[in-house]
């Protein structure tokens, strides 16, 4: 018997398991996501290279909705030394990067109130205000939960992004803040 999020065929149909779930509704436990992202193959950094669109998975993290809230996009890897890890969408579409802030991630943390859909407005000028073209993180190899797979560094946070295949053009991320215990997931397809 396979792991608790291989994907199994029957004849034509994809069996639903808990990973197809979690893709389909963007929600799960945290320990189902860990078994799932356990379960993924890990990539390497030539694979994580180019620009990525993102989308949160609910897990009752203090960080669920954060994102959403305020229009982040993706993330962005040109070269192992150079990676833009929050990428934002204006109102016309534009992509913009930003550069992370500590002090605004602890608030976000704190603060739940700053979801509201009320505040949105004011969120997303905040992030306009920290625009960047500088890298603001590196690409590594590195041991996460027993298996190396590529791994985003923050240049200026203490947090790691780890990376597992789903497929050729999807991966499950798991954001690991020394600050928080529980991790944050979130999915990256790759922009076609």
């Amino acid at each position: 018997m396979g792991k608790p999020c291989d994907r199994r065929h029957k004849g034509d149909a994809i069996k639903t398991d808990p990973l197809t779930s979690i893709l389909h509704d963007r929600e799960a436990t945290s320990e189902v996501a860990l078994q799932c992202f356990d379960a993924l193959e890990p990539v390497d950094l030539d694979f994580m290279i180019g620009r990525w669109r993102g989308v949160e998975i609910a897990t009752n993290h203090p960080m669920d909705g954060l994102l959403a809230a305020t229009n982040w996009y993706g993330k962005a890897f040109v070269d192992p030394e150079t990676v833009h890890p929050l990428l934002f969408q204006n109102g016309q579409g534009h992509v913009f990067k930003v550069a992370p802030s500590l002090m605004a991630m602890r608030l976000g943390l704190k603060l739940s109130f700053v979801k509201h859909k009320a505040l949105r407005p004011l969120l997303r000028l905040l992030i306009a205000l920290s625009k960047t073209d500088t890298s603001q993180a590196r690409l590594r190899m590195m041991d996460y939960r027993h298996q190396v797979s590529a791994t985003m560094i923050y240049d200026r946070l203490p947090i790691n992004d780890s990376f597992r295949k789903i497929d050729d053009h999807t991966v499950l991320g798991v954001m690991d803040f020394k600050d928080l215990p529980q991790p944050f997931f979130f999915v990256l397809h790759r922009d076609q």
